[in-house]
C-alpha cells in the first residue's frame, strides 16, 4: 500500500472513530502517534527514537505556546461569569416590555437577548439551556406556536458561534494564520445581519400569522416609561457596556484580544459582585469550566497538529488537494462544494472538530481560486450555525428538549429550527454574491 492510500486509511479510521464516539483529541494523537511511528520507522531505532514522539512533545510545547489561544480560557471565564450573574431574567423582562408595541415582541426580545447574551457568552448550550428555561415557557404561556418559539430559542442561542467576541473565530484565526481583530471586524456586520433576518422573520410572523405569535396583553406591557428606562439601565445597559468595551478595545487596537479578554473576564467579575451574586461557589464553578472547555480545546489542537502533521508527510494532503484541482472547479463552485461538504458534518460533528481537523484541508487551496481566507471563515461560522439547528443531530435543539414541558415533542423543535436554517442559508448566499458584506469593515479599519 502506498503512502497516500494509507494517509486515506488514517483519515478513513479518524470518521469512522469520531462516529461511534470515541474522544476526538485523543483519537487524534492515537493515530497520530500511530501511523506516525510508521511514517518515520528506521530499522533498528528505538521504540521511544521515533521521530513521532519528538513531533508529539513540540506540537504540545507549539500549542501551549500560542498567545492567540491565551483568550480563549478568558473569554470563557467571561461568558461563564456573566452567566451566573443573574442578569439573564431582568434583561428579558426588561426587553418584553420595551419592546411592548413591536409585532411578536415576545420573540423579538428573546432574540435581543439571545443575540446580547451569545454575545456575551459565546456558549451556544448555557445560553439556549438558560433562555430554554426563561423565555420559551414565557412565549409558551403567551399562545405563541411551539414550533416558533423553539425555533426563536435555538436559532438566537446560537448567534454567538458568529458574533464576536466567538471563539471559533479565535480557532479558526490560529488555525488560518489570521489577525483575530481582522476576522472580529469581518464578522460584526454579517453577525448582526443574521440576527436581523431573524427579527423580520419573526415580526413578519406577528404581522401576517398573530395567531402564531400573539400581542403581549396590555396589562403586562402598562408600566411607565421611567420604570423602563430604570429596568433596561439596570439590566441592559452594564452588559452592554461590558461587550462594547471588549469589542471596541479589541477593534480599536488599544488592546490585543488576550488583553481585552482578560479586561472583561474582570469586568464580569465585577459586575457580578454589583448584582451581589459573585460566590465563592459561582466563582469555583465558572473556573473548573473554563478549564475544562480550555483544556478540550488545546488537547484538539496538539492532537490536530500531530495528526495534521503525519497525514501531510504520508501525502494525504497532496493528494485531496491534487483531485480538488483536478476537477477544474471554478472558485464558486468550489466554495459552493467546500461549504456544502461542511454542512454535512456539521450533522455528527462539534464545529471545533469541523475547524480543527477538516477546514484546515480547504485552506491551502483557497490562494488556488483566489478566496480570501478571511471570508472563508466568516462562511464557515454562519454555515456552523446550521449544525446547531438541522436534524438529525441539532445539538440546540436536544438542548431545550432537555428543559421544555413533556408536551413539546423534539419533532416540533426541529420543524421550527427549519425556517431559521432556510435564513441562515439565505444569509450565505447574500455573502456569496456581495463579499463585501464581510470585508468591508476591516479593510476601513486596517487598509487592505
Amino acid at each position: 500500500m502506498s503512502d497516500p492510500a494509507v494517509a486515506l486509511t488514517m483519515l478513513g479510521i479518524l470518521v469512522f472513530t469520531i462516529m461511534i464516539g470515541f474522544p476526538v483529541a485523543f483519537t487524534l494523537m492515537a493515530l497520530g502517534v500511530g501511523f506516525g511511528f510508521y511514517a518515520y520507522f528506521q530499522a533498528h531505532q528505538a521504540f521511544f527514537d521515533s521521530r513521532v514522539f519528538y513531533l508529539l512533545t513540540q506540537n504540545t510545547f507549539t500549542v501551549l505556546n500560542n498567545d492567540a489561544l491565551v483568550s480563549i480560557p478568558l473569554f470563557l471565564l467571561m461568558g461563564y461569569l456573566v452567566e451566573r450573574a443573574g442578569i439573564l431574567d431582568n434583561l428579558f423582562k426588561s426587553l418584553q416590555i420595551a419592546l411592548k408595541d413591536v409585532p411578536a415582541s415576545l420573540a423579538v426580545a428573546t432574540l435581543a437577548t439571545c443575540a446580547l447574551f451569545a454575545t456575551a457568552t459565546g456558549i451556544v448550550g448555557a445560553v439556549v439551556t438558560l433562555m430554554g428555561m426563561l423565555a420559551f415557557p414565557q412565549m409558551l404561556k403567551a399562545g405563541y406556536d411551539s414550533r416558533l418559539a423553539a425555533g426563536v430559542v435555538c436559532a438566537g442561542g446560537c448567534l454567538g458561534i458568529l458574533i464576536p467576541p466567538s471563539i471559533m473565530l479565535i480557532v479558526y484565526g490560529a488555525m488560518a494564520s489570521i489577525s483575530v481583530v481582522k476576522l472580529y471586524a469581518a464578522a460584526i456586520v454579517p453577525g448582526f445581519l443574521l440576527a436581523g433576518m431573524y427579527v423580520l422573520y419573526v415580526v413578519a410572523i406577528g404581522i401576517f400569522k398573530p395567531q402564531m405569535a400573539p400581542p403581549l396583553p396590555k396589562a403586562e406591557g402598562n408600566v411607565k416609561a421611567a420604570v423602563v428606562l430604570a429596568m433596561l439601565a439596570k439590566s441592559f445597559l452594564p452588559l452592554a457596556l461590558l461587550i462594547l468595551s471588549v469589542l471596541g478595545a479589541i477593534l480599536a487596537g488599544i488592546a490585543t484580544p488576550t488583553e481585552a479578554a482578560a479586561v472583561g473576564a474582570f469586568g464580569a467579575m465585577l459586575l457580578a459582585a454589583a448584582y451581589r451574586t459573585l460566590t465563592w461557589k459561582g466563582l469555583r464553578e465558572s473556573m473548573v469550566l473554563t478549564a475544562r472547555t480550555s483544556a478540550m480545546v488545546c488537547w484538539l489542537f496538539v492532537g490536530s497538529a500531530t495528526f495534521a502533521s503525519v497525514f501531510a508527510y504520508l501525502g494525504g494532503n497532496v493528494l485531496i488537494k491534487d483531485f480538488v484541482l483536478g476537477l477544474d472547479l471554478s472558485p464558486v463552485t468550489f466554495l459552493l462544494l467546500s461549504q456544502a461538504i461542511i454542512f454535512v458534518l456539521g450533522w455528527p460533528l462539534e464545529w471545533t472538530e469541523i475547524i480543527i481537523i477538516f477546514v484546515p484541508i480547504f485552506l491551502p487551496m483557497l490562494p488556488h481560486f483566489g478566496i480570501d481566507p478571511m471570508l472563508f471563515g466568516i462562511l464557515v461560522a454562519i454555515n456552523l450555525q446550521t449544525a446547531f439547528l438541522s436534524p438529525p443531530m441539532a445539538m440546540a435543539a436536544y438542548y431545550l428538549k432537555g428543559v421544555s414541558p413533556p408536551s413539546v415533542l423534539l419533532t416540533q423543535i426541529f420543524s421550527g429550527c427549519m425556517p431559521f436554517v432556510y435564513i441562515v442559508l439565505v444569509t450565505m448566499v447574500i455573502l456569496y454574491v456581495f463579499p463585501q458584506v464581510a470585508l468591508w469593515l476591516p479593510a476601513q479599519l486596517y487598509g487592505g
